[in-house]
């Protein structure tokens, strides 16, 4: 009999028959800035199950890196490879396999979101980033920008290269070749975005160690959750159009929400609870995860 595992903010992990076999199930709840919204967007779940699974199938097939995908059984579920979690900072076995790596990849082609704010508090340099001092919102990067935060804390942390190895306890040699496999990733999403006229900002992922210690893509990613897209006819005309999360994230910032989690969080106080969106809110994302879905993958929702 299949059990519930683990109940993260949009999927559930089950178990199944086979014991190095898990199912996640997509929900269509939605989160932003660390919290649960108590709205559900109608058939988000499925968009990011399909959305992902295309990005896994065109990785194989070019052979990129290993996935940890078997096979999607149900619109907003499917059959993965089960990993082992070590929780324990800096006590992954050098020598184990099918072992996650307890870090995020975060690679920016943009300079927007989180970037863009910790460039204007002079937290990320014009010089790091590639950018001129005076750019605007929305320049494009010299090189894509990669970084790294930590799956360990309650908040997603941004850390060094050195931090990230003694935390995962992978070798340089292998945190390279996730960075390598990130760059590959993000050049194939890259040209079948452009397909429809849409830009890859940024986004995150995350990988295991597989056979071998070869690299292993995890989880989801390359959807509206995890990453962040651009139309590419208004950016030509100097406007930035978010077809991401990223406009939720804009609703609660407007409405002084995330202003107050931040101040509740850098004081070390208790959460303020998210408010529901508006139902017009609610209405206009399922439309764009639906519509976004076919501009991704160039099928029909």
């Amino acid at each position: 009999m299949a059990d519930m595992l683990y109940q993260g903010k949009v999927k559930q992990v089950w178990s199944t028959d086979d014991p190095d076999i898990l199912e996640f199930r997509f929900t269509n709840q939605i989160s932003v800035f660390d919290q649960i919204i108590p709205s559900l967007i109608p058939r988000k779940g499925e968009s990011l199950n399909r959305t992902t699974a295309h990005w896994f199938k065109l990785i194989e097939e070019e052979g990129i890196c290993g996935t940890h995908l078997v096979e999607v059984n149900a619109p907003d579920r499917c059959l993965v490879r089960k990993v082992e979690i070590i929780k324990e900072p800096g006590m992954v076995p050098r020598d184990m396999e099918w072992v996650f790596v307890p870090l995020e990849i975060i690679c920016r082609h943009y300079l927007s979101g989180s970037a863009w704010r910790r460039f204007q508090r002079g937290e990320l340099t014009a010089e790091a980033l590639g950018v001129a001092a005076d750019c605007d919102y929305g320049a494009k990067l010299a090189k894509p920008f990669l970084e790294v935060t930590t799956k360990f804390e309650a908040y997603d942390r941004n850390i060094t290269n050195e931090e990230a190895l003694v935390i995962s306890n992978i070798t340089e040699e292998e945190l390279n070749a996730i960075f390598e496999a990130v760059l590959k990733i993000d050049e194939l999403i890259e040209r079948e975005a452009a397909k429809n006229n849409l830009i890859h900002v940024d986004g995150k992922k995350e990988f295991a160690l597989g056979p071998d210690r070869k690299v292993v893509l995890v989880d989801t990613f390359g959807t509206l959750d995890e990453d962040r897209w651009w139309d590419a006819e208004a950016y030509a005309n100097g406007e930035c159009i978010e077809l991401s999360k990223e406009s939720v994230r804009t609703h609660y910032i407007e409405a002084g929400h995330q202003k107050a989690l931040k101040e509740a969080r850098d004081t070390g106080a208790e959460d303020p609870s998210i408010p529901a969106l508006p139902q017009t809110v609610i209405d206009t994302t399922a439309a764009l995860y639906a519509s976004m879905y076919e501009r991704l993958t160039s099928l029909k929702f």
